[in-house]
This record gives C-alpha cells, structure tokens and sequence, in this order.
C-alpha cells in the first residue's frame, strides 16, 4: 500500500476531520462515563468486610455443582463398556518376520536351510553362513594331519564374507568384500603397479630391500671384528 502524500491539500483536510471527529467522541464518551471513572480511581466505595478467603469459598462452592455432576456422569460411565477403535487388535501370536536377510537378498533358504522358516517364526536371523561338510568333519580327523588347528587355519584361508552375513567387529571394515572392487577385477599384471599389488596382497605385507641394495658404507675409521 502506497504511503499518504500529506502534502496534499485534500488530505490534510481529510485528516484534520478525522482528528476532530475522534476528538469529540472521546470527549462524548467521558462525559458520560465521567461520574464512574472518579468511582473507580478513588476507591471511595463502602467497605463489605471481604476477605481472600471469602472470595476462595465462593469459586469453591459455585464448583461444587460440577463436581457433584460429574461424580453422578463418571458412576454411570464406569459400567459402560470400553469403545473400540478396532474390531481387531493384534498381539504377539499375529506377528510376523519381515525384513530378514533373505527378504532383503543377503541369503537364499536353499543355501542355508536354518533361514526356511514360517512367518510366525520370530527367532533371530543367524550370524554365520552354514559351513561346508566337508570342511567341518576335518576336527574330527585325527591328529596332526587333521584336527582343530588344521580346522582353523582352513578356516581362516576364507574371507569373512563368506563366513559371516554382515561386518561383526571394526576390523573387517576394511577388506570386507575386497574381491567386488574395481582394483581386484582390473588388476595389473605387469609393472610397478603389479609390484605392489603383489606385496600387499601376500600374508606377510611389503618386505624390505635386500641387502645388496643397501648403500655401501663411508670411508672412515672402522672397527675389526673381535675373534
């Protein structure tokens, strides 16, 4: 909304109507509310003898009529029966598994037949992936060919992926599905780069130079070796 121009003749005359007009209202209204408001400030009225209290008695006792009615409301509404919402509330034997590692496409029930459950099986989805038969009937083998030790270092010759559906402690964030990696199925074979694609892979990690490679030693005072 534009801004009044109140340099314009017809406005101020517009506006000094307006002023006098709400001038003689007031002047109206407090003639006629005069004798009251002289009243009301001088606080000249006859005292009844009031008392905090008896203000407090009167709003409990106009509140007592409510109360008295819904005692008489909740008595009768105590033998009501309950209103449901549904006709139908499930408990815990309408429920049912969903979103479980097969649901979501981590497993396959004939890979893993403890995941072949009904809906109304509630028990928790297992950590490990089955274990090969074969595979476990080496700890009962005998000793040394055979056997726990030989059990687990089968074991742990397999990527924790395929030994375990999901990361289970904070150090297999790192490797865990190495083999899905752009560097693993583009690998070098030739190199610098296949060099040390090489040394990281193997067990052991990177090995150091040999010795043959170390700088010679600098002229100076040597010591001989004690005989």
């Amino acid at each position: 909304m534009p801004l009044i121009d109140i340099t314009n003749p017809d406005i101020i005359k517009f506006l000094i109507e307006n002023y006098d007009k709400t001038a003689k209202l007031r002047m109206k209204w407090n003639h006629i509310h005069g004798e009251k408001m002289k009243e009301a400030a001088s606080l000249t009225r006859e005292e009844k003898g009031y008392y905090e209290t008896d203000v407090l008695k009167q709003t409990m006792v106009a509140g007592m009529a409510i109360i008295t009615r819904d005692n008489t409301v909740a008595s009768s509404n105590r033998k009501l029966r309950v209103i449901r919402d549904g006709t139908h509330i499930p408990g815990i034997t309408n429920l049912k598994k969903k979103h479980c590692i097969t649901d979501v496409g981590f497993a396959d029930p004939k890979i893993d037949p403890r995941l072949a459950r009904p809906d109304t099986d509630l028990s928790v989805d297992p950590i490990m992936r089955p274990i090969d038969p074969k595979q476990k009937k080496v700890i009962y083998k005998d000793i040394p060919v055979f056997g726990r030790n030989a059990y687990l270092k089968s074991r742990s010759r397999i990527p924790p992926e395929q030994k375990y559906y999901f990361i289970e402690c904070s150090g297999w964030e790192y490797g865990w599905r190495l083999t899905d990696s752009y560097f693993n199925k583009n690998a070098p074979t030739c190199g610098r780069v296949w060099r040390l694609t090489r040394d990281v892979k193997s067990r052991t990690g990177p090995h150091p130079d040999p010795k043959h490679y170390q700088n010679s030693d600098l002229l100076g005072v040597a010591k001989c070796p004690k005989v």
